[in-house]
């Protein structure tokens, strides 16, 4: 049985698959299994990922008939999987090649932690364009390791594409299929709430900014996903959170509702922010200049 299980849900990405798959065959750890299913791609993504199965016997690779999204394509790679440890991947993102053996040198020393780390955005070409993953999440000086629960609350900030973690700990956990896009971030929280994460700051990981990003094609989407997780989180942590997290959450859903153009209900969790926290200065630009103008320049700033 393979130590590590790299998991790979793969749509629509033929452009860049070659290069994540082998960015995963080349790394410098071995004992390794990759797990691939396509989620019904309507490019020649398939043709890619079995020409590869082919040569490979590290790769297992399976494929839909009809697409059942993001959440149902990673459960089921999880089901797939057998070894001690998984670690997630997009097929349009690529691996420096010590990034496994980094990460089980610090699962080590405690197997139980979730482990992620840094990673550099490239562009569409493959060219680095100087920024760092937590740089363009604002996430430099926010805390990464350890019991970063509330932190994250607040917004996600982790670089999903790097992190592994023991599969024992999470063999009853399945990603939120009524979430299109933020089923990820739901879990990254959840598994915060439980256990310690630990942030190595080298970067290990290529994340790939190609305007084909599906936060980019369908951001109305996004925003609904981002009303449905707070108010998840709402529900299920609000009793045991503090009122400046309560208020953030309050202010992102509020936010989602004015960029969708429901500005009753944006307004309804604004004020429900400002009872948390009546002296953020975000509760009243919010207020004052978002709600009016989901396009406007101050929306795009906070």
């Amino acid at each position: 049985m393979p130590l590590v299980i790299v998991i790979i849900p793969s749509y629509n990405y033929e452009k860049y698959i070659s290069e994540a798959i082998e960015s995963v065959l080349n790394q410098t750890f071995n004992d390794f299994e990759l797990i691939i299913i396509d989620d019904a791609s309507e490019d020649n993504s398939k043709k890619i990922i079995q020409l590869f199965d082919k040569k490979n016997t590290k790769i297992r690779s399976f494929f839909h008939k009809k697409n059942k999204g993001i959440a149902e394509t990673i459960n089921e790679c999880i089901e797939k999987a057998k070894g001690k440890y998984i670690s997630y991947f997009s097929s349009d993102d690529i691996w420096f090649k010590e990034k496994l053996e980094k990460q089980l040198e610090i699962l080590k020393k405690d197997e139980d932690l979730l482990v992620w780390s840094e990673g550099l955005i490239i562009d569409a070409q493959g060219n680095f364009t100087g920024e760092s993953f937590t740089q363009i999440h604002s996430a430099l000086n926010r805390k990464k390791s350890g019991d970063i629960f509330e932190e994250l609350l607040k917004n996600n900030y982790i670089c999903g594409q790097s992190l592994i973690y023991k599969r024992e700990n999470f063999k009853n956990v399945r990603f939120d299929k009524h979430l299109k896009y933020s089923s990820v971030y739901k879990f990254f929280v959840d598994s915060a709430k439980e256990h310690k994460f630990y942030f190595i700051p080298e970067p290990l990981v290529m994340y790939r900014i190609h305007g084909g990003n599906a936060i980019f094609k369908d951001r109305i989407e996004w925003k609904k996903d981002d009303i449905r997780i707070g108010n998840y989180f709402l529900e299920k942590y609000g009793d045991e959170i503090s009122y400046k997290v309560k208020n953030r959450i309050f202010l992102n859903i509020s936010k989602s509702y004015s960029y969708i153009g429901e500005k009753e209900k944006a307004k309804q969790n604004i004020y429900q922010a400002m009872k948390c926290n009546p002296f953020y200065w975000a509760n009243l630009f919010t207020l004052i200049f978002i709600l009016p103008d989901r396009n406007g320049i101050i929306y795009n700033f906070i």
